[in-house]
């Protein structure tokens, strides 16, 4: 270990900035385990708080009837976990040692020892890349452009309006069919001439009278609406098999392509399934390693919510808590 890395012990190490992080930290230290919690500096090219600082307005969290913005809400839940005790740094963990207990994590100036883990690192919702899908002046993101339908697709913009999904998978059958009861008609937007999403899923899709597929089809670029030249009003959409491009008039424009979850740093010392995620014993939030504990995103592909991340970091912090009150009475019969 280098000279210059201060040495921290904790019995509660929290990897994480999100509602599955901090929900941990504040039952952790509610429970007075003193929580040493890492939120990362840009982690994953996300600002500290995870995915909802990148969503405008939360209207589906519990306890907000007019919607809060996703950046207030995380920096409401820091403070909660800040007042409760949790010691916050805002640097990135790039590995841990979990090969022996106590288990180590290296950030970028802080070394930590501590006796239990929770891994609350989230997923990134993968993005395409191409004219106005930036953030900024000249790109539509949170003005049109989302990566969840589910969190952003009642918003009044997106009200009997034309909207698009890309992407030939499982849940872009079901956004674009969620999607179908707000817009007025919804593309699904795909580079290929068959989805590999599941037959099933494709029947609903492709059976609604309301989704209509643009087969081997790119969008190359997103411009303004006509009357309102700060949101999208529609796509320049290109067919890779014949090279014509098209306007599409849309108000709305979903990436389901997938997301990538925040796992590398662990250098594969919890098991992880086909895609990246954490596995969690059913029921649980315990990993492969005994003493290492997963919530949020990172062991979650299926519901993906903030509210459910929340959930998760509860069961976390409980779980954290009874294996330090089991390691704590090992201890105690050893002397």
């Amino acid at each position: 270990m280098e000279d210059y890395q201060k040495l921290l012990k904790t019995k509660v190490c929290i990897i994480g900035s999100g509602p599955a992080a901090h929900t941990a930290a504040i039952y952790a230290a509610r429970a007075e385990l003193k929580p040493i919690l890492f939120e990362g500096w840009m982690a994953n090219g996300i600002a500290p708080g995870g995915q909802l600082t990148t969503t405008s307005e939360v209207e589906n969290f519990p306890g907000f009837p007019d919607g809060i913005n996703g950046i207030e809400l995380m920096d409401r839940c820091r403070a909660q976990s800040h007042r409760f005790g949790t010691e916050i740094f805002t640097e990135t963990v790039n590995t841990v040692d979990f090969s022996t207990t106590p288990f180590k994590v290296f950030a970028e100036s802080r070394t930590v020892i501590a006796d239990s883990v929770i891994v609350a690192t989230g997923a990134v919702a993968k993005r395409l890349e191409f004219t106005g899908s930036g953030e900024g002046a000249n790109g539509f993101w949170n003005r049109g452009i989302s990566a969840c339908a589910v969190c952003d697709g009642a918003a009044p913009i997106f009200r009997n309006k034309p909207l698009a999904v890309i992407g030939g998978g499982d849940s872009a059958m079901e956004e674009a069919t969620f999607l179908t009861k707000y817009g007025s008609m919804v593309y699904i937007i795909h580079r290929r001439d068959s989805f590999r999403a599941s037959k099933i899923m494709q029947q609903r899709a492709l059976d609604n009278p309301k989704i209509k597929v643009l087969w081997n089809s790119v969008v190359e670029e997103a411009y303004a609406d006509e009357t309102n030249g700060r949101v999208l009003g529609g796509l320049k959409v290109r067919n890779v098999v014949t090279g014509e491009v098209s306007n599409l008039k849309a108000s709305g424009l979903f990436f389901a392509i997938g997301h990538e979850p925040a796992t590398k740093f662990l250098g594969g010392q919890l098991e992880l399934d086909s895609d990246g995620y954490v596995v969690t014993k059913p029921g649980t939030t315990k990993t492969s390693v005994h003493g290492v504990f997963a919530a949020g995103d990172v062991q979650d592909k299926k519901y993906r919510q903030a509210v459910t991340a929340a959930g998760t970091g509860c069961m976390a912090a409980l779980d954290a808590e009874h294996y330090l009150q089991e390691i704590g009475s090992q201890e105690g019969k050893k002397d």
